[in-house]
């Protein structure tokens, strides 16, 4: 007879069966018992002594790992490893983050095997999420599903993607937060000898992402042509527990790689950055950290800053000042609400941030986009006049 025991979820009452897997690893199983924690401990107890004397382990199977009959969370588990080596470690630490912490927990109790997976459980997943997530959250848990699932269509371990078969969570219209001009001149100033300063300036005069920003390097820049260029990210993952730093040559889509107008109150400011940066070097001495000579955002020692101190740094200036509280990316929602009521036009406005498609740039902004068409409305008063007297009446 298996070993087991009782376990508390939501409230309810799931029998926990522990067994030796193929591999001789220790696996556990949970079963539903549909009784409420209160009152009812003696029949759960009941339950389980029925189940630990009724339960078999299952045989392994010939095709190894992979099985219809393996339990749908182990093969999300294992859907992980298969595309490790084929995804970015940003966007494998995002999926291990949405199985394992979400995923698994709720489908790993069910006891649902991969075969017997429906459309009806994927739904009260969402349905279950929802109650404490927002819709754009489970619409990622649903992508990550589909994409899943679509891998298990092609290793011929189920007929069809379940997830097809689900009514997804409308996504809820997002509102960018962003500072008008006075806030942001209130900023530059409240930034003055600040280490973040430079960094700010850029975010929020470009619209630049905070990969972006801390991934340019000197060879991006040119000065003779005027013009810099975005090719390159710094970013961080988390991954098994540890926290990676992300140097890639490249960016968050092919239109994030673009190149800019480097205007002259910058291109001071980068000249001066550049001759400090061969002065720490020269007075550190051996001290000084080669590996990330290349780029224009490193402290004294030539350590590279990275993107949680300017999140954290960035949060405590805005406090210490007073500042109304937003995220260091809304400096980029900053700068596109500021080039929208000057009627910059919006597909100017997707080039400009790197967008890859103009309806991004057009959802998140649309509601700012009202200068643009009192703009055009302007425009059409001086290009079609209408006369001068009223339409006469026909009622």
């Amino acid at each position: 007879m298996v070993a087991g025991r009782l376990a508390e979820k939501n409230g309810y009452f799931y029998i926990v069966l522990s067994y030796n897997g193929p591999d001789g690893k220790r696996v556990q199983k949970w079963q539903g018992t549909g009784l409420p924690v209160k009152g009812n401990k003696k029949k759960a107890d009941e339950l389980l002594r029925q189940a630990r004397r009724a339960f078999t382990p299952p045989v392994p199977s010939r095709q190894g790992d992979l099985s219809p009959d393996m339990l749908f969370s182990d093969y999300m588990l294992y859907w992980l490893e298969i595309i490790r080596s084929s995804v970015q470690p940003t966007t494998w630490s995002s999926y291990c983050f949405n199985v394992k912490d979400h995923i698994v927990p709720y489908f790993e109790p069910t006891g649902i095997t991969l075969g017997g997976l429906q459309a009806r459980h994927i739904q009260s997943f969402y349905l279950h999420e929802r109650k404490t997530l927002k819709s754009t959250s489970v619409l990622r848990l649903h992508a990550n599903l589909h994409k899943a699932l679509k891998q298990a269509v092609k290793l011929d371990l189920i007929p069809g993607n379940p997830v097809d078969k689900v009514e997804r969570p409308k996504p809820e219209r997002y509102m960018a937060a962003y500072y008008t001009a006075e806030e942001m001149e209130q900023l530059f100033e409240a930034a003055r000898g600040h280490r973040l300063e430079l960094i700010i300036q850029f975010a929020a005069f470009y619209g630049l992402r905070r990969g972006e920003v801390l991934g340019l390097r000197w060879d991006a820049i040119d000065f003779a042509a005027g013009t810099f260029t975005i090719r390159h990210t710094v970013t961080t993952a988390s991954v098994e527990g540890k926290h990676l730093l992300i140097q890639a040559d490249r960016a968050k889509t092919k239109s994030s790689l673009r190149t800019l107008p480097l205007v002259e109150g910058f291109a001071q400011r980068l000249r001066a950055l550049k001759e400090q940066q061969k002065y720490n070097e020269k007075l550190c001495g051996n001290c000084y950290n080669q590996k990330f000579k290349g780029y224009l955002f490193v402290d004294e020692m030539g350590n590279l800053i990275l993107p949680n101190t300017v999140t954290d740094n960035f949060a405590q200036l805005l406090k210490e000042h007073g500042l109304r509280k937003i995220r260091f990316h809304d400096l980029r929602h900053s700068c596109a609400s500021l080039l929208l009521k000057q009627g910059v036009p919006m597909k100017q406005i997707q080039e400009w941030l790197g967008h890859s498609d103009i309806s991004t740039t057009a959802n998140i902004y649309a509601h700012l986009d009202s200068q643009s068409k009192q703009l055009s409305a302007a425009t059409m008063e001086k290009a079609l006049a209408l006369p001068a007297e009223l339409p006469e009446s026909r009622w």
